[in-house]
């Protein structure tokens, strides 16, 4: 993949931890962006007899000829009329969690995809998860169990509970499996490591990062298709660099986190944290591009706070918000792109919204 413009021998240096500290969700267009931001259960047919039981003529009643009397029938009770073959359920997404548990589920609740306990109360219903789940708040890990513990649930009920990757489950697999490994940053010399803790890593989800946890975030999707909308994290166009379909980017990703290669992950976890580029002028046109090439009529993303793809964010020393209050998706670009990330770093909300939107 392209590496950043090099340096000569003469000029090359290592890079401090100040040149890739940056302030939250800055958009960089740089090499380096400092972002801080299957099936169903289906349960076996009803047994017409006891397991191992098979019908002999002892079991039929026996009438002789001259024992049958004569009896009025009354004709049957009209067969109940056929009930429609159910289709899948209401489809909702979530936007970024970074670790906020608490949140996540009293959002969940309001919802009805979730009980007073925790568990999945929604039936057939279908749940995206946009990404990022770590990082920032309090219990990143806590948040990745209860998607894997919601994803059986949801298909024992015949629905779904899925989950797309994000630049911060990138960058803590990194953190995870390269460590202090110098990459090729473009800007010097970086690690995972130092990335992942200046952008929220917590230690207490490194510590209880188990090896199912890595799996499931290895092998999560990138990209996917759903009644007609085009889920990503990410607001960039990055995704075109990895394939032509939805199904070739997927691939490609996993395949890159397959290769175990520190700088192609740094190149991909780079490029997932782009962002902005469906917000300014253009913005409409860079959504088209998706959809014409993986399909959809509109993105939902994550990703970008939507106080920041507003323009209008708050005092960051705590003594005055003048930043909008998010009470729902924010819908942009012509009416194209959808975006989920309510800031619930920055005080905002965690969205959990049902689609489809009026736009």
């Amino acid at each position: 993949m392209t590496q950043g413009a090099g340096q000569g021998p003469e000029t090359e240096r290592t890079a401090t931890l100040r040149d890739f500290r940056v302030p939250a969700y800055v958009h960089e267009t740089g090499p380096y962006v400092r972002s801080i931001h299957p099936g169903d259960v289906v349960p076996p047919a009803e047994e017409a007899y006891p397991e191992g039981y098979t019908p002999t003529q002892r079991d039929l009643p026996v009438i002789n000829r001259g024992d049958t009397l004569q009896v009025p029938v009354e004709p049957a009770p009209a067969a109940p009329a056929p009930q429609p073959v159910s289709g899948p359920g209401p489809l909702y997404v979530v936007g970024d969690v970074h670790g906020y548990l608490d949140e996540l589920l009293a959002a969940l609740r309001e919802q009805g995809l979730i009980d007073a306990s925790g568990q999945w109360c929604a039936g057939t219903a279908r749940l995206w998860f946009l990404g990022d789940f770590t990082d920032r708040g309090p219990d990143g890990i806590g948040v990745i169990d209860l998607v894997m513990r919601l994803s059986a649930e949801a298909a024992a009920a015949g629905g779904y509970c899925k989950a797309l990757m994000g630049n911060h489950e990138l960058l803590l697999l990194g953190a995870k499996r390269f460590g202090d490994t110098p990459v090729n940053s473009g800007a010097g010399t970086a690690t995972f490591q130092a990335a992942w803790l200046l952008n929220g890593g917590q230690k207490t989800d490194m510590d209880r990062l188990q090896d199912h946890h890595l799996q499931w975030m290895a092998r999560l999707d990138a990209v996917e298709e759903v009644d007609g909308y085009l889920l990503l994290h990410s607001d960039t166009t990055a995704y075109l660099d990895y394939g032509d379909s939805i199904e070739a980017v997927n691939d490609t990703v996993r395949e890159t986190l397959t290769r175990n290669d520190a700088d192609e992950v740094w190149d991909l976890f780079r490029k997932f944290t782009k962002r902005f580029s469906f917000r300014d002028e253009g913005g409409a046109d860079a959504v088209r591009s998706l959809l014409d090439t993986y399909g959809g009529a509109r993105v939902v993303h994550g990703h970008s706070p939507i106080p920041y793809l507003l323009g209008e964010v708050g005092s960051e020393d705590g003594e005055e918000n003048t930043g909008p209050v998010v009470e729902g998706p924010h819908i942009y670009a012509d009416g194209l792109a959808i975006a989920m990330d309510g800031g619930v770093t920055m005080a905002g909300k965690l969205l959990v919204q049902q689609l489809p939107l009026d736009a």
